[in-house]
């Protein structure tokens, strides 16, 4: 941490030299003494971390130098000291930021000793505070938490690229348990927003009659119950990252409440009438899909394609090859380190065995199925036997979880056994006996 540099600008020497002897006395902090204006701001530039300053100068205000030290930097604290009590100018003072006006008195020293201990702690606080944040940057890199190499995981490293340098709306779509509250954070924390509020909300889990007061929060009174105000979920953000999870499930009347905020960049609290600026940067997810909840009515068009933004597509685990081994080996190695267990490897079965099935539950499934093989496994490697399906009838089921038309299932068939087998045209045309040709014709017309 910086030294706590206290400058006191103190045109009385007796009185000045007493301020620095009574703060010197804390052993942290480095007091220097200034007995003009000019003085003091021509050594500005050293940046000190508060300023004590006399009201009354012999060649300048305590107004003028307070504004052209907050010009210089505003989050400096410039505490005012002043022969006079003029209440009038001290509310001036206050106004152009000063951090507080003391009367000089007997009591003044110690009211200036509790003042800079309060600012030290103050900024004790938030330095932590930036250290995590940095920290928490660090952790959520999306290289460090979303795992693969697959070209479907390349592209979506290229797509959170250019969303974290613009403030564009993202909406990321996907399976449940694809990772699409991890790419929200991995968007949020490596963007210049990263040091502002993260706020998550999953609308699914919100009664409907509840949800408009939890996004717009509600003002004392406005309903039995509400005994004081309270802040949405949109002014938590702030300046930073508000993420709508499950966005398709909002009812038609929130949906339209929604929209008007997005458009206006604007919202009132329940029951009260003060417009509320929205500064907050908005991410949304469904595991729907939305342009067929339009189709059938469930969500408005509008706020479709005003929610569209930078769209974002999550594969399932079973459409990303040799991603389901990399995942495996992480969720092992991850378990292992949290449980003091030795780390384990894969065997070649067990590694056959996992390529093999469909993941209905995506990553999150993946990551307790390795869990369990891990405690199961008493030897340093984890074996075909020690791996169990949640449902082991299910591995080519999937196929058949959503209603579709012979051509649509044709696709799913053909893809599934293309990732399956590397992409090896030939091997699948052989193992579905089909002609070569048919899936070259298909990749070629993009229906794969």
């Amino acid at each position: 941490m910086n030294p706590f540099k206290v400058f006191v600008v103190e045109d009385d020497p007796f009185y000045g030299e007493m301020l620095k002897y009574h703060i010197s006395l804390n052993p942290d902090y480095v007091v220097e003494k200034f007995e003009t204006g000019k003085d003091f701001l021509h050594n500005l530039y050293k940046n000190p971390s508060v300023i004590s300053l006399d009201y009354s100068l012999p060649d300048m205000s305590g107004l003028d130098v307070l504004k052209k030290v907050k010009e210089f930097n505003p989050e400096i604290p410039v505490i005012i000291v002043s022969g006079q009590e003029d209440v009038s100018t001290a509310v001036i003072l206050l106004k152009e930021g000063a951090y507080d006006y003391f009367v000089k008195d007997d009591d003044t020293k110690d009211r200036i000793w509790n003042a800079l201990k309060n600012i030290r702690e103050k900024v004790k606080l938030e330095n932590q505070i930036d250290v995590l944040k940095e920290e928490i940057g660090k952790k959520y890199k999306f290289g460090n938490i979303i795992k693969g190499n697959s070209p479907e995981i390349k592209h979506i490293f290229a797509l959170i690229e250019k969303a974290i340098s613009t403030n564009i709306i993202v909406s990321i779509a996907g399976e449940t348990g694809t990772g699409k509250d991890l790419v929200a954070k991995a968007i949020h924390y490596n963007s210049p927003r990263g040091k502002h509020p993260y706020i998550a909300i999953n609308v699914s889990a919100i009664p409907k009659e509840l949800i408009e007061s939890e996004l717009f929060g509600f003002e004392k009174g406005a309903f039995t119950g509400a005994n004081t105000r309270k802040l949405g979920k949109f002014e938590e953000a702030g300046k930073g990252t508000l993420f709508l999870d499950e966005v398709g499930e909002m009812d038609l009347n929130m949906q339209a409440k929604l929209l008007r905020v997005l458009q206006e960049r604007e919202l009132t609290r329940i029951g009260g009438h003060h417009l509320v600026k929205v500064e907050a940067r908005i991410l949304v997810a469904t595991n729907r899909n939305l342009a067929e909840e339009v189709q059938k009515g469930n969500f408005r068009q509008d706020l479709y394609y005003r929610l569209l933004g930078l769209p974002i597509f999550l594969p399932p685990l079973r459409n990303r090859g040799n991603d389901i081994l990399i995942l495996a080996k992480y969720f092992t190695d991850e378990f292992c380190e949290e449980n003091n267990i030795p780390k384990k490897t894969i065997s070649q079965h067990a590694q056959e065995k996992l390529l093999g099935y469909a993941y209905p539950g995506n990553a999150r499934e993946l990551k307790a199925m390795m869990e369990l093989a891990t405690v199961m496994s008493n030897t340093p490697v984890i074996d075909d036997t020690d791996i169990s399906f949640s449902s082991p009838n299910r591995s080519n089921d999937f196929l058949l979880d959503a209603e579709d038309s012979l051509v649509g299932y044709n696709r799913k068939i053909i893809r599934y056994f293309l990732d399956k087998y590397d992409n090896n045209i030939i091997k699948v045309a052989r193992k579905l006996d089909i002609g070569k040709s048919t899936i070259y014709r298909m990749m070629k017309n993009n229906e794969l």
